[in-house]
């Protein structure tokens, strides 16, 4: 039986790049959107926020010169990219699917409506959610927080190149030590590179368990909906 009724999977850009160094991986989109439709036809609503590193960073660009708030305008198109190649390969498979848009753009995609979101969801609908909040400044992180608060999800399901949370860089320190929970508070005391501390603060304020794990075995979704013990769990503790 799931553990969860309801869940946003926050999806980075970079899981879908899989071999490639720049773009999308079809094969990898491909194989995200079988494990979709596998907790989907276990009843689970699923709601999706997909990041954009593959294809543009906001934060890199503005690093080099460019203006924050353009960079990060371009790097919210990229992740209604990304949404688009997602509910493609969804809807190969079957899977009824909406994205929804925080800047409009209504020849592609519908205007994220909170309402409209949940009513997608409760229709056994999967709900892309794309192109950020609409403003500059703001991660996919804090998205996907500030969009699982809204839609009521019980638990925030972060799908990334990483098995779990660690208190150095796993590729850089082969000592790094993983974590299997932490506490909203540890992670932002300790500085850790779960999610950003913005996302981080919301989910402690509103209690959403933030279960991050590796998406290099897809299946690792329909575990973390089970229950089963991977990654890192994020929760307010005892």
């Amino acid at each position: 039986m799931p553990k969860y009724k309801r869940v946003l999977v926050k999806l980075s850009g970079e899981v879908l790049l899989g071999s490639h160094q720049y773009g999308i991986d079809s094969t990898v989109v491909e194989a995200i959107a079988q494990k979709i439709k596998e907790v989907v036809n276990m009843g689970v609503e699923v709601a999706v926020v997909v990041g954009g590193g593959n294809i543009f960073r906001g934060i890199s660009a503005s690093a080099r010169g460019m203006d924050r708030a353009t960079a990060d305008s371009i790097g919210m198109l990229a992740t209604v990219m990304n949404a688009l190649s997602l509910q493609d390969a969804l809807e190969r498979l079957g899977v009824f699917t909406r994205v929804l848009t925080a800047i409009s753009m209504q020849e592609i995609a519908e205007p994220y409506i909170r309402r409209r979101a949940i009513r997608h969801l409760e229709k056994g609908r999967v709900v892309i959610l794309a192109a950020g909040i609409g403003n500059p400044y703001f991660t996919t992180d804090t998205t996907a927080a500030l969009r699982a608060l809204e839609v009521k999800a019980e638990a925030i399901l972060k799908a990334t190149k990483v098995d779990g949370v660690y208190d150095s860089d796993p590729t850089v320190n082969p000592y790094a030590k993983k974590f299997d929970s932490l506490t909203y508070l540890e992670v932002l005391q300790k500085e850790l590179k779960a999610m950003d501390a913005t996302a981080v603060s919301l989910c402690m304020d509103n209690h959403i368990p933030i279960i991050v794990f590796n998406l290099s075995d897809p299946d690792n979704i329909r575990k973390a909906i089970l229950g089963q013990k991977i990654g890192t769990i994020i929760t307010q503790g005892e």
